[in-house]
């Protein structure tokens, strides 16, 4: 008689090392989308010397040498406070996005020392208990 293939053993040992960190890696795959989307890093990115808001002033018909240098600086300071804001935006977005990562890592990493914690917590117990 061979050792079935499908013993409690080997299924606990195939949910608990490839299963289960699956779903973890997909969770944390998802979040890391996810503060990805919620900050627009990509579009921030991609928009970073936009004016803001969209408010840019025309220069209008004909040529008043004033009227020009006030556009001029107009449009100018909308784009530099875009660029402020977005850099601010995508500044927080990645802090976000390692605080994230590492906090998944640490789950992952803590998942595989569940076992070691519960063999050591009952060894420490049965001392408290015997002792």
């Amino acid at each position: 008689m061979g050792i079935l293939k499908d013993d409690i053993v080997s299924l606990w040992i195939s949910w608990y090392f490839f299963d289960t960190p699956k779903s973890i890696i997909s969770g944390w795959k998802n979040f890391l989308f996810f503060g990805l989307n919620y900050f627009s890093i990509p579009l921030l990115l991609r928009t970073f010397f936009s004016h803001w808001k969209r408010y840019s002033w025309s220069y209008g018909r004909g040529f008043d040498i004033g009227r020009y240098f006030n556009v001029l600086l107009s449009n100018l300071i909308s784009r530099i406070l875009g660029a402020i804001v977005r850099t601010i935006l995508i500044l927080v977005g990645i802090v976000f996005e390692i605080f994230i990562f590492f906090f998944g890592l640490i789950i992952l990493i803590g998942w595989f020392f569940l076992p070691l914690l519960l063999i050591l917590g009952t060894l420490a117990g049965f001392a408290i208990l015997f002792s």
